[in-house]
């Protein structure tokens, strides 16, 4: 056994810890994993999807692992799934799916057990299921649970309750993703109307519906209507997290997008390159978010005649977009045009067709992926 006095941390030799559990009768154990799993469970707080959450959650992550194992192990419902739905979206928010969704879906069959199939617990273990499936790109599996998760809070908790505000945002973005923005539109509309009326115009919940309703607007090339939206946003944003938060960053890549959608290109390159600083600082460099960034820099540099810059940007893009397959075993949408956009940025180098296949079989090989 070590011991950090000034931290207050100790450890057990696992050997040791197994003789003791061995040691114990069933319901002695039961007593110990209940007092642990209320231990741990009161120490894991803070917003698992805010980054600086990270430092007080990461250390407890080992501790939360396991003592959901044996809390599930032994029929004990209360607290487990709570803990489960936290250690999930923290191991989703860091991008790691497949740990993710097994806690996701544990959580979901033990509240829909305890609580029955309508109850708003229930609607949250659906929300985070869909966002999941809907991130690995399995959306005709999300759309249906984050419908029923709508449903059931506007009938237990009533239509204007912020949780439906929630639910309405993550329907509006499965719709945006299979291109259904004439659906998505009301949806936006009434989760940011909700949120206004529930927390007032300046506060982050606000943003975030703020940022999607502006990002349609843009998709739908109203860029007059959504830049106000997307400053907004930003401002709100910067000052609830400060400057240099991911949340912040996606902010700045949006309104990037406009820029850039408006041939700003001059004004939309700082945004994008403060927010890659961002998330390569918050999130790690491999991480999707990271990779969506660099993607829409290249992007730029590629539409500023800069092909020599874009282009080792753009094979980062798909190798972390690889690994993401690799990880999780589900396709990404956007490995394929992130491919074919590489292959043009070394096209336009003036490389020749057997140098740009040897460079894709290369990375390809590299990342142990299968060939396009």
């Amino acid at each position: 056994m070590t011991r950090e006095i000034e931290g207050e941390r100790f450890s057990v030799h696992r050997l040791v810890q197994d003789v003791t559990r061995r040691s114990l009768d069933s319901g002695a154990l039961r007593q110990r994993v209940t007092e642990t799993l209320g231990w741990v469970n009161a120490a894991f707080t803070g917003d698992p999807e805010d980054v600086r959450s990270w430092a007080r959650l990461d250390p407890l992550t080992p501790h939360a692992q396991s003592v959901t194992q044996w809390a599930d192990a032994a029929g004990i419902a209360e607290s487990t799934a709570r803990l489960m739905s936290q250690l999930g979206t923290l191991l989703y928010t860091k991008s790691l799916h497949a740990q993710a969704e097994p806690l996701f879906r544990r959580a979901l069959a033990i509240d829909e057990a305890s609580f029955g199939p309508s109850h708003p617990e229930v609607s949250r273990d659906l929300n985070n299921l869909a966002e999941l499936l809907r991130a690995t790109n399995r959306l005709t599996e999300a759309e249906p649970l984050i419908r029923r998760a709508l449903m059931i809070d506007e009938v237990s908790l009533g239509p204007d309750h912020p949780a439906v505000a929630v639910r309405l945002n993550v329907l509006g973005l499965l719709l945006r993703d299979t291109n259904r923005l004439a659906e998505a539109e009301p949806l936006w509309r009434r989760a940011l109307a909700i949120s206004e009326a529930t927390f007032g115009p300046d506060d982050r919940t606000v943003a975030i519906h703020l940022n999607n309703f502006a990002e349609l607007l843009r998709t739908t090339n109203r860029l007059a209507e959504a830049e106000p939206l997307y400053h907004r946003a930003l401002a709100i944003n910067e000052a609830s997290f400060g400057p240099d938060h991911p949340t912040v960053a996606n902010c700045l890549n949006n309104l990037a997008l406009l820029l850039q959608g408006a041939n700003r290109l001059a004004e939309a390159e700082p945004l994008y390159r403060r927010a890659l600083a961002i998330d390569e600082a918050s999130l790690g460099p491999e991480h999707p978010t990271v990779g969506t960034l660099l993607n829409n820099l290249a992007a730029l540099l590629g539409d500023a005649g800069r092909p020599a810059e874009a282009a080792p940007l753009m094979r980062r893009v798909v190798a972390i977009l690889t690994d993401f397959e690799r990880r999780t075993g589900h396709s990404h949408p956007r490995r394929g045009a992130a491919l074919r956009q590489y292959a043009h940025l070394l096209t336009a180098m003036g490389k020749s067709e057997a140098e740009i296949k040897a460079a894709i079989a290369s990375l390809t090989a590299e990342r142990g992926a299968r060939a396009p």
